[in-house]
C-alpha cells in the first residue's frame, strides 16, 4: 500500500473518531428528581416534611421536619418501607422553637416507597414517595451504541489499514464506521420527536418494575390518563375528622392522590361564624384520610377538599359536616384596613373592578413560603346567612395564589426556611356575581401562617360578566 493512500485513509479514519468521540463528550443527562414538600396536620401539630432528593440507590435520604409558632416538642417516628417492608427507622426530636428538625433514612433501590410519621399519642401518617432510577432512553442507547461500535470499527480499520497489503481490505471495517455513526445520528435525530413513556408516578401507579425501566412495557394510550371524580365523606369521629375518597366510577377507594401543592389534601373548614381552618389531613390506609380540629364551634361547618389524582387534573369536592364544641363564635371582620393578626400589623388595600386586586402590606420582606406558594386566598359568596352554611353552598368557592418569583438556575423551589419575600401579597379575582363575600388571606412569617378575614362587597357594577 503506497504511502499516500494510506495517510488518506488514516486521516479519514481519524477524522470520523474525532466526530464520533465529540458527539460522546458532550452527551449529557437529566435531573433524576426533586425534593418533595408535603403539608401534615398530624394531631394538634401542623408540620412541613420535606424529602431531600436521591439521585443514586443505595443512598442515604435526608427528611427534613419543619415545625410552626404553637407546635408542641415531642418526638416523631419515622420509617420508610418498600413493599409494606421497613427497611429503616430513626427519631426526629422536635423542640420548641421552630424550624428544621432533621432525620435520616436508608433506602436501598428505585422504586415506591412510603415514609410513615408517628407520634407518642398513636397518630401515624404515611407519605408515598419514588425513588427514581437513573433511565437511559433506547435513543440514546442507540446514540452511545452506534459512537462505541464505529469506534470499535475505527480500530479495526486503522489496524487493517497499517496492515494489509490491499486497500480494499480497510474498506470493510470502513464500511461499518459508517453504518454505526448512521445508527448513532439517526437516534440523535429522533429522540426530539421521540414521546417520552407514561411516567410512573404522575400517570401511571408506579412499581418497581416501571420505575426501574419506564420503556419496558410503555405503551402510548389511546385515551388521557385522568381517572374519575372522587367522592368525599366527611364524618366527625371521637378526636379526628374522617375523610373517605372513593372512586367515582368503582366506588372503590381512591388510593392514587398526588402531592399537589406541597400536600396531598387540602382540606379547608369554615366554621358557623367564619372562622377558617387550613389544614393537611394524614392519610391513614387507602382513602382513608383524618385529620384534628382542636376546638371546634357548634354547628355547621363547610369543607372544601382540593386534590389531585393520578393522570393529572384538580378536583374540588365540597361538603358539611356537623360539630359540637365550645369555641366562642368570631366576629365579624372589616372590609378593607390596617389590623392586626397574632401580633403583626396588616394592611389590606381592595381595589374594586373587574378584575379586583387584594393586597395585603406586611411590616417587612421576610416572609416564608407555604404550600410552595407565596400567599393563598379563599374566597367563598355571596354569603346570604350563617357563614358555615352558607359558604358550603356558595356559588363562588375559590382558591387564588400569589406566586414566588422564579429564580434562574434554581432546581428546587424554595421551602419555609427562606424568609426573603414580601411584604406585598397581592391576588387578582374576578367576582361573578354581586353580593357580600367572606375572604380569607394566608400568608407565613416567622413560622406562623396568618390568616386574614375580610369582607368584601361586590356592587353590581363590580362583577364580571
Amino acid at each position: 500500500m503506497g504511502s499516500k493512500p494510506r495517510a488518506v485513509l488514516l486521516m479519514l479514519l481519524a477524522a470520523l473518531g474525532i466526530v464520533a468521540g465529540g458527539g460522546i463528550a458532550h452527551a449529557d443527562g437529566a435531573p433524576s428528581g426533586a425534593d418533595v414538600q408535603v403539608a401534615q396536620t398530624l394531631g394538634e401539630r401542623e408540620l412541613t416534611v420535606i424529602i431531600r432528593r436521591v439521585d443514586t440507590t443505595p443512598s442515604p435520604l435526608r427528611v427534613d421536619v419543619v415545625t410552626h409558632q404553637g407546635t408542641a416538642p415531642g418526638t416523631l417516628h419515622l420509617a420508610v418501607a418498600a413493599d409494606g417492608v421497613p427497611s429503616s427507622r430513626t427519631d426526629v426530636a422536635l423542640g420548641a422553637t421552630p424550624g428544621v428538625y432533621p432525620g435520616n433514612l436508608q433506602v436501598d433501590k428505585p422504586g415506591p416507597w412510603e415514609l410513615s410519621l408517628s407520634d407518642d399519642t398513636g397518630r401515624t401518617a404515611t407519605i408515598p414517595f419514588i425513588v427514581p432510577a437513573r433511565v437511559v432512553p433506547p435513543w440514546e442507547k442507540a446514540t452511545y451504541g452506534g459512537f462505541v461500535a464505529a469506534g470499535a470499527f475505527l480500530l479495526i480499520a486503522l489496524a487493517v489499514g497499517l496492515r494489509a497489503k490491499r486497500t480494499a481490505f480497510a474498506l470493510i471495517p470502513g464500511a461499518g464506521v459508517v453504518a454505526a455513526i448512521a445508527v448513532a445520528v439517526t437516534g440523535a435525530l429522533l429522540s426530539a420527536g421521540t414521546p417520552p413513556p407514561p411516567a410512573p408516578g404522575s400517570q401511571l401507579d408506579p412499581t418497581f418494575d416501571n420505575v426501574t425501566d419506564p420503556y419496558a412495557n410503555a405503551q402510548l394510550s389511546t385515551v388521557d390518563y385522568s381517572r374519575p371524580p372522587v367522592n368525599l365523606a366527611v364524618r366527625a369521629g371521637n378526636d379526628d375528622l374522617e375523610l373517605s375518597l372513593t372512586d367515582g366510577a368503582t366506588g372503590r377507594p381512591a388510593d392514587d392522590l398526588l402531592v399537589r401543592d406541597n400536600a396531598l389534601v387540602h382540606l379547608v373548614l369554615v366554621s358557623p361564624s367564619g372562622r377558617l381552618s387550613h389544614l393537611h389531613p394524614v392519610r391513614v390506609g387507602p382513602g382513608d384520610y383524618r385529620v384534628h380540629l382542636a376546638d371546634p364551634e357548634t354547628g355547621t361547618y363547610a369543607v372544601a377538599a382540593e386534590l389531585a389524582r393520578r393522570g393529572g387534573g384538580v378536583q374540588l369536592a365540597r361538603s358539611t359536616v356537623d360539630l359540637k364544641g365550645t369555641a366562642a363564635p368570631a366576629p365579624e371582620p372589616p372590609g378593607a384596613g390596617p389590623r392586626t393578626i397574632d401580633g403583626t400589623p396588616v394592611d389590606l388595600t381592595i381595589s374594586p373592578g373587574t378584575p379586583t386586586t387584594i393586597t395585603a402590606r406586611f411590616p417587612a420582606q421576610d416572609l416564608q413560603p407555604w404550600l410552595g406558594m407565596l400567599g393563598h386566598l379563599i374566597i367563598a359568596g355571596p354569603i346570604t346567612g350563617p357563614v358555615g352554611e352558607s359558604a358550603a353552598k356558595a356559588p363562588t368557592w375559590a382558591h387564588v395564589h400569589a406566586m414566588i418569583p422564579p429564580v434562574a438556575g434554581q432546581r428546587d423551589r424554595p421551602d419555609e426556611t427562606v424568609a426573603a419575600y414580601g411584604p406585598d401579597v397581592g391576588f387578582t379575582y374576578t367576582f361573578a356575581q354581586p353580593g357580600r363575600y367572606r375572604i380569607w388571606l394566608q400568608a407565613e412569617r416567622g413560622y406562623r401562617v396568618l390568616t386574614v378575614p375580610a369582607v368584601v362587597d361586590v356592587p353590581a357594577t363590580g362583577a364580571g360578566r
